[in-house]
């Protein structure tokens, strides 16, 4: 291996073990609480088991719920910490695949879920930890529009995790609460025109719709900026939906993915070693005329020692394979399984990371400074990163967009 290299991994590993440290004591030292990777009480969930805020106590010794327990991240630092006066292109939101599926979910129907989970808590315990993007299979089911993962292209009542309307709600009422956040919907919608919509106006989240005709398209030039964060939080559109399905713009307002978002590859079949392959659907990685992109990274098998050995290090790793593949740019959107589960900072570090680098062209928004010029990357950094002040946006990042069940 030649000596720069070996160079260049070993400042990307003193980076990243600085930045872990860093948010460790923002997320636990001020209170006196266990950090990241310190020993906890797994039995002990009344007070996260010791860890500090933002942090849980969880064995990721394989499998998982053995072997000695420690503290891991759950929230990443909120990508709003240094201002909202950005486009929306230049932040990174953690983002949950299949956010739906639930381990322990009982079926409301009375019948037995035997499709795999892909996540451990509820979607109103996920925005609450700085889940900002969520993935969602609709399907029309029993009368009604369901999430669900498919069998044979169906949903049926054994795959069948949640009434849609139950899980809009559980946004709507997160949104009302919290006045300054906005959530993106990425829907993989196998639902009849109208079913939609109708479940969005029923869960009470018209108010808050991010308009489609306000949204940087190839049709209108492509590749712009997106409106500034705060203009969307002042305007109140504060919720973003994309859909999979093709022709629901002009009925339902609902935005077709990928003229938007450019999306890797999902499943087990976007892990190769060092690469960033593209999703079928979507336009080039490397594309400019969308302005988000959306980085997956999850097996086709949900599988909680996977998150466990993967989430942190190999995610970062692919950040910065990523970023050379998408024309030098970072994810907007992270989409994980088991997004609580790691051995170090996990997929919320990953996200500090993006955020790091779309803000200020730091390692880590740790290094940001409110209302202040980015400043360069440093030798050390991971991969090079885009100069640009809030003043003089420079090149947005590319779209990103998807979180489509791998079962169907």
């Amino acid at each position: 291996m030649a000596v720069a290299t070996v160079r260049r991994r070993r400042c990307f590993l003193l980076v990243l073990g600085t930045t872990i440290a860093i948010a460790a004591s923002l997320f636990g030292a001020a209170s006196g609480a266990a950090l990241v990777g310190d020993s906890c009480k797994a039995s002990s969930t009344s007070d996260g088991g010791g860890c500090g805020k933002g942090l849980r106590c969880t064995t990721c010794v394989p499998p998982p719920g053995t072997g000695p327990a420690a503290c891991a991240r759950t929230t990443p630092i909120d990508p709003k910490t240094h201002g909202t006066g950005l486009p929306f292109n230049r932040y990174s939101w953690l983002t949950t695949h299949n956010s739906f599926a639930v381990v322990g979910t009982k079926s409301p129907l009375g019948s037995a879920i035997i499709s795999p989970p892909n996540q451990e808590d509820s979607v109103s315990e996920q925005l609450k930890n700085g889940v900002r993007g969520l993935m969602l299979d609709a399907y029309d089911f029993n009368d009604a529009v369901w999430f669900c993962h498919s069998f044979h292209g169906r949903c049926l009542p054994f795959t069948a995790y949640v009434p849609a309307l139950s899980v809009l709600t559980e946004v709507r009422v997160f949104l009302e609460a919290n006045p300054s956040e906005v959530v993106t919907v990425f829907l993989e919608d196998y639902a009849a025109p109208g079913s939609l919509s109708n479940a969005f106006n029923a869960a009470g989240l018209s108010k808050y719709w991010f308009p489609e005709s306000l949204m940087p398209s190839p049709s209108k030039g492509g590749g712009g900026d997106w409106p500034l964060l705060k203009d969307m939080i002042a305007d109140n559109h504060r919720l973003i939906v994309f859909t999979s399905k093709k022709g629901k713009q002009g009925t339902e307002g609902l935005a077709y993915e990928w003229d938007y978002v450019v999306e890797t590859q999902y499943g087990s079949e976007g892990m190769s070693d060092g690469g960033c392959p593209k999703r079928s659907e979507s336009r080039p990685i490397d594309s400019k005329a969308q302005s988000l992109v959306l980085l997956n990274f999850f097996t086709s098998n949900p599988s909680q020692s996977w998150a466990c050995s993967n989430n942190s290090a190999p995610l970062i790793s692919r950040l910065n394979a990523c970023y050379q593949a998408s024309g030098n740019r970072w994810p907007n959107y992270i989409a994980v399984d088991f997004y609580m589960r790691s051995n170090g900072g996990g997929a919320p570090l990953a996200t500090d990371v993006a955020n790091g680098r779309l803000q200020c062209g730091r390692d880590s928004i740790t290094y940001c400074k409110p209302s202040s010029a980015p400043a360069p990357a440093s030798a050390s950094s991971p991969s090079p990163a885009p100069a640009a002040s809030p003043s003089s946006p420079g090149p947005a990042p590319g779209p990103a967009n998807s979180y489509y069940s791998t079962t169907g």
